[in-house]
């Protein structure tokens, strides 16, 4: 409690009608206009990118080179099919379409030399484009039974093992992000009015502090909830899967005062009471308390700056006991 100050005062005071001198502990109070709380909001780290990766073509399953828990980089071959068809296709292609074009450049000298005519050219330059775009489809036929990392990071699962043969879509491998992590919490709308996407707010994870960037604000459930989901982005990472608690500082213009738990009597009608030293009688103030932090309480009421709380309540002093 960032706003929170008081000065203790040690007494010794004698109550009226008592033979005994003893001590009291009393607190000068000081009004403030507002107040500072931290709220915690926990919510669970997710990787930024997180993706199940399959062969877009069927085959059969010829190697995978990483278990789980392997590191890899974007553009590693994680996996192959047998590429046999696929090479002696694409083979095939780039004979028919190196022919073509070798037919394409003999005619266009004959037609310069009037030997045959524009429709022969134009056939010619058809059977051109029909081959170089067979070689082409072919090229990315083969290059598809390579399984490629689509970026930097950890594998997650493994589904599949060598020699299974496979549709196209079905998972092989899980990745994910190693890189960067991100929170998604659910914070009440009434808190959101005071944050900033694009701004750092503190995270409490695995007893430490650290700090992440309020990156975008998402709805939550078509539910009623008063909650929207934000969305926080780490520069470094952790372990996905964990909890982080999202801790925001929020402050209140409401007047007031602190008090310790302490020195509160339970009073009527849902109020409390804090007993105060006036004038050397000991006087009763009505309170409400607003908020609780730790053993502290933010109180409105009767309070005035400058007066005495005691601390103790009336398990302390009498009301109305006059102090000598």
């Amino acid at each position: 409690m960032s706003n929170f100050r008081f000065n203790k005062i040690f007494l010794f005071i004698g109550l009226v009608l008592s033979s005994y001198i003893f001590s009291i502990e009393v607190l000068e109070v000081k009004m403030l206009d507002s107040y500072s709380i931290t709220k915690k909001f926990p919510g669970k780290l997710l990787p930024i990118e997180q993706s199940k990766l399959a062969f877009e073509i069927p085959g059969k399953i010829n190697n995978i080179f990483v278990d789980v828990g392997d590191s890899v980089k974007k553009g590693d071959v994680l996996a192959e099919l047998d590429n046999r068809e696929a090479s002696a296709q694409l083979n095939q292609a780039k004979a028919a379409y190196e022919l073509s074009e070798q037919i394409l450049d003999r005619f266009k000298n004959l037609r310069q030399q009037g030997h045959i005519s524009i429709q022969d050219l134009d056939k010619a330059r058809s059977d051109y484009i029909i081959a170089k775009s067979q070689f082409e489809f072919f090229e990315v036929k083969l290059q598809q039974t390579n399984l490629l990392a689509p970026f930097n990071g950890v594998i997650q699962s493994r589904f599949l093992d060598t020699g299974t043969v496979i549709n196209s879509g079905i998972p092989i491998l899980e990745i994910i992000d190693s890189n960067y992590v991100e929170a998604h919490i659910s914070v009440p709308v009434i808190y959101l009015k005071d944050m900033e996407i694009g701004k750092e707010y503190n995270f409490e994870f695995d007893g430490e502090m650290t700090k992440a960037v309020f990156s975008k604000l998402a709805p939550m459930s078509p539910g009623g909830s008063d909650s929207r989901l934000a969305i926080f982005k780490f520069n470094e990472f952790f372990n996905p899967g964990s909890i982080a608690n999202l801790e925001i500082k929020i402050t209140e213009n409401l007047r007031g005062t602190w008090v310790p738990l302490k020195s509160l009597s339970q009073s009527d009608q849902g109020l409390w009471s804090v007993y105060t030293i006036e004038n050397n009688i000991v006087v009763k103030d009505l309170i409400e308390i607003i908020y609780f932090e730790d053993d502290y309480a933010y109180v409105r009421g009767t309070l005035k700056n400058n007066d005495l709380i005691v601390l103790g309540g009336a398990s302390k002093i009498i009301e109305g006991k006059r102090i000598n």
